[in-house]
């Protein structure tokens, strides 16, 4: 069966529209807020009246670009959730956002600077993002990978300062190491001492070994050589973050494996 004109053209514009939303979330992170639509029209590939029709204006055209990267991350938060403990989830989740926020100095400034925010569709995409956070938080918590005493707030305080310390530092590997640092003190305490055998058993002084990208502890092998990351997914990132740091292109950002888009 042949699809009813109608029915192809509101594909149509549902791809146009995704198209644009495409074009101008990579326009305003390469070029601020003051491109114009004209040339996020071409960008896309679409006609000025297209960009129009589903955007009459620059800042209708903002806020479904900040919309759809935070309904992005919330799908990241869901597939962290599905695929991982709820430890490796939560500080995966967390590593993820302040990595996907490298880069869109332009859209999280228009977010912290302009009054008007947030706006309806916007605000709802924000309510789902706190709710997956609070989700992944909530887990962590009760398996004992996080302290009880942070709340939501807290974690969503320091993400944000987690951010702005990665893109203040000149050296990216150091911006990532502050990062995991601040992060670590969301863990569960952990006692400086082992129980009664603490001072005849020095073996008890030394901490367990941990994954060097999330942070989450490795279980210590009884051969061969330690293990350095907790799985897969770790592995891969810090592949591509020694790619990145070599000069290679990336090929995008973590999705769903590793996962944000």
């Amino acid at each position: 069966m042949t699809a009813a004109p109608q029915d192809a053209g509101r594909a149509d514009a549902r791809r146009n529209r995704r198209k644009v939303l495409a074009a101008a979330s990579q326009a305003f992170d390469e070029h601020g807020l003051d491109i114009s639509l004209g040339a996020i029209a071409r960008q896309a590939g679409v006609g000025a009246g297209t960009v129009y029709r589903h955007f009459p204006s620059k800042e209708i055209l903002l806020e479904a670009v900040l919309a759809q990267q935070v309904d992005d991350l919330v799908e990241t938060a869901q597939q962290w959730a599905a695929r991982a403990d709820p430890a490796t989830a939560f500080f995966g989740f967390l590593l993820d956002v302040i990595e996907t926020s490298h880069g869109r100095k332009h859209t999280c400034d228009a977010l912290t600077t302009h009054t008007s925010w947030p706006r309806p569709s916007l605000a709802a995409s924000a309510r789902r993002f706190r709710q997956a956070l609070d989700h992944l938080l909530r887990a962590a918590q009760h398996a004992g990978g996080v302290r009880t005493d942070v709340t939501t707030d807290d974690v969503s305080a320091l993400t944000v300062g987690c951010a702005t310390m990665r893109a203040a530092h000149r050296d990216q590997n150091g911006g990532t190491r502050m990062v995991r640092l601040a992060l670590e003190s969301l863990r569960t305490p952990t006692p400086v001492t082992q129980g009664r055998g603490f001072r005849d058993t020095p073996r008890t002084l030394h901490t367990a070994p941990r994954c060097e990208e999330c942070g989450t502890r490795i279980e210590a092998r009884p051969t061969g050589r330690p293990a350095r990351y907790c799985g897969a997914t770790c592995r891969q990132r810090a592949h591509r973050r020694r790619l990145g740091t070599a000069g290679v292109p990336d090929g995008g950002r973590i999705t769903g494996t590793g996962d944000v888009e």
